[in-house]
């Protein structure tokens, strides 16, 4: 028996257009360029030193509503800079991919404030303009303040939200995979024909959310449909995470709970058809190294001075729904009342902990990082990511904001070639798209993903 191939670790770096992301007050610490967040130049850079890297993606995260569930007010997070302000990550990556030839992009779309049809060609253009290289993370939004802002009430509740989202996944479907046949565009100079319009079809939609009725504007693009990312850890999320997810972002479990987690997602999309293999799991995760463990201990300490508590209460207030500034209000289940991040209540809440526990999340820990939190030399940190990836079955990991950009760099320069030593993370980027390069099946949507059934068969005659 030859020796057993070793899984390879992706990496990835975690962005958002904005100053303030996960570690509110970061931004604040001397060097850090997060606040060059307006200027191209610095997410070139990122690029580039992300590519150097061999990253798998950048990934941005998005919102689209300012975070004023704490103490009634968006006070805090203007002022702090919790996730505000936040411009719109799609516009940064045609440039970022210009300046970088294997570095893939994820970026955060919210699906209830925008037309199917109108996302489906921003997805195709994108795919077109990196050749390959973009994936979408499917949300549904959960922030009132964003819901309000676009015209509504309020946001929809949970479940609601992916009933929606499960019949705007066909609609986009039928507008990648089934308006254009593959021969459709010919560019036959001679006769003056671009594309055949006979190989180019209506997509008719009737259903219970939507109406579409049109031809998708863009010609097929490498991938047709993205890469397919989500991160929803409440039960219906992991339902609609079982049928379309092609990776899927975890955090807040422990090594134990989060291989119990996958092997759920996994047997879901089973029982959905699909091969379980065509799933990668991405784990959230901090990382402060330095040359030696001591060195690292003092960097974490300096960073940690930099956080900045009444922001951080703000972020979590607004991603979970609920006012850390006051007792939590609960149903008659015992349940607390909210309608923000499931997943992220269950963590704030479990081993039922009190408020005094809860403000915990105001430092610069294990608690606010959501289990994946690693301080210590080169060594250590491979050592505890490799154990993730035995003990918590996952793929790779989507690497935090930490004294910003110097912390892609440490990784980059400190703890990637003790892992390529050990030959778990790759030494050159693989040839092809996005999907090609995580799953070596090609560019398209794999068979058994519902979104291949939507491929152009042409009737018979």
């Amino acid at each position: 028996m030859g020796n057993k191939v070793k899984k390879k670790i992706s990496l990835n770096a975690f962005y958002a257009n904005t100053p303030g992301q996960n570690w509110i007050g970061l931004w604040s610490v001397p060097g850090s360029r997060a606040h060059e967040y307006t200027s191209l130049s610095y997410w070139t850079d990122v690029a580039r030193i992300a590519e150097r890297g061999l990253f798998d993606s950048v990934f941005f995260a998005d919102t689209n509503g300012v975070h004023d569930v704490y103490q009634g007010s968006p006070r805090a997070a203007i002022e702090r800079a919790a996730m505000f302000p936040m411009n719109d990550p799609l516009l940064l990556i045609p440039t970022m991919a210009y300046v970088t030839k294997n570095l893939s992009f994820g970026v955060t779309s919210n699906l209830t404030y925008e037309p199917p049809y109108a996302l489906a060609r921003r997805f195709s253009t994108l795919d077109h303009l990196t050749d390959g290289r973009i994936s979408w993370n499917v949300v549904t939004g959960f922030q009132d303040s964003a819901a309000r802002a676009m015209g509504m009430e309020h946001q929809r509740e949970h479940d609601e939200r992916y009933d929606i989202a499960d019949e705007y996944m066909e609609v986009v479907y039928k507008l990648w995979e089934c308006s254009w046949e593959d021969d459709a565009v010919v560019v036959d100079r001679v006769n003056r024909v671009y594309a055949r319009a006979d190989r180019v079809h209506e997509v008719n939609h009737e259903g219970l959310h939507f109406k579409v009725r049109g031809v998708h504007m863009s010609e097929p693009s490498r991938q047709r449909t993205p890469v397919l990312f989500q991160a929803g850890g409440s039960q219906r999320g992991r339902a609609f995470a079982s049928r379309h997810a092609e990776c899927i972002f975890l955090s807040g479990l422990p090594k134990k709970q989060t291989a119990e987690r996958v092997r759920e997602i996994r047997e879901g999309a089973r029982m959905q058809g699909r091969d379980p293999a065509q799933i990668k799991f991405i784990l959230m995760a901090t990382i402060v190294t330095a040359p030696t463990e001591s060195e690292a201990r003092d960097k974490y300490a300096a960073l940690q001075r930099h956080i900045d508590a009444e922001g951080m209460l703000a972020l979590y207030s607004g991603l979970s729904g609920i006012d850390l500034s006051k007792e939590i209000e609960r149903a008659a289940d015992g349940r607390p009342v909210n309608n923000g991040i499931t997943s992220l209540v269950e963590h704030l809440l479990k081993e039922d902990r009190s408020l005094d526990r809860l403000r915990d999340i105001t430092n610069f820990s294990r608690q606010a990082g959501r289990e994946c939190f690693i301080v210590g030399s080169p060594t250590q940190v491979a050592d505890e990511l490799e154990s993730w990836m035995a003990e918590a079955e996952i793929d790779g990991f989507n690497l935090q904001r930490s004294g910003e950009p110097q912390h892609l760099v440490d990784v980059i320069d400190l703890v990637v070639p003790h892992l390529q030593d050990r030959g778990v993370y790759k030494t050159e980027y693989s040839a092809g798209s996005f999907r090609q390069k995580l799953f070596g099946e090609g560019d398209r949507i794999p068979s058994g993903h519902p979104a291949s059934t939507f491929k152009y068969k042409p009737s018979a005659s």
